[in-house]
């Protein structure tokens, strides 16, 4: 059996637990530039009490969740460092002025632009939580 994806919502949303909202809503919103579409409350879930916040990427949805009861630091270092999810994919059209933004900013730049194949550069950077964003550009030839 396969799962059956709604057509008005065809992508992944993603929920991250985040150990300070605000510099994870300033390096998202405020430096990428994302829209920060509402924040939540949380009341007793699973994962505890605290508040989503929900940041809009196209069709995609990042659920920035800051617990009460704070967990477990991520470690950082990408995806040699541990398993999970170790980083997301944004597809821009101005990875180098976006990427001298975050170093300007003082962000890790985990992967300086790199050409992975032909018309596609990469680089990765660290959030404040030590999760890589790989910003991919596709500049076809």
């Amino acid at each position: 059996m396969a799962i059956e994806l709604d057509p008005n919502k065809p992508a992944v949303d993603l929920g991250i637990s985040v150990r300070d909202s605000t510099a994870t809503l300033a390096f998202y919103c405020g430096l990428l530039g994302l829209e920060h579409v509402m924040d939540m409350p949380m009341p007793g879930t699973v994962a505890g009490s605290g508040t989503m916040h929900r940041v809009q990427v196209g069709a995609t949805t990042l659920k920035f969740v800051s617990l009460t009861d704070k967990p477990t630091t991520n470690v950082p270092g990408g995806p040699g460092a541990a398993t999970g999810i170790r980083y997301l994919t944004i597809w821009v059209r101005n990875l180098h002025e976006t990427l001298e933004g975050c170093r300007a900013a003082g962000h890790v730049i985990a992967l300086e632009p790199t050409i992975v194949r032909a018309g596609i550069t990469i680089c990765m950077i660290e959030d404040p939580d030590g999760n890589w964003v790989e910003l991919l550009q596709n500049d076809p030839e």
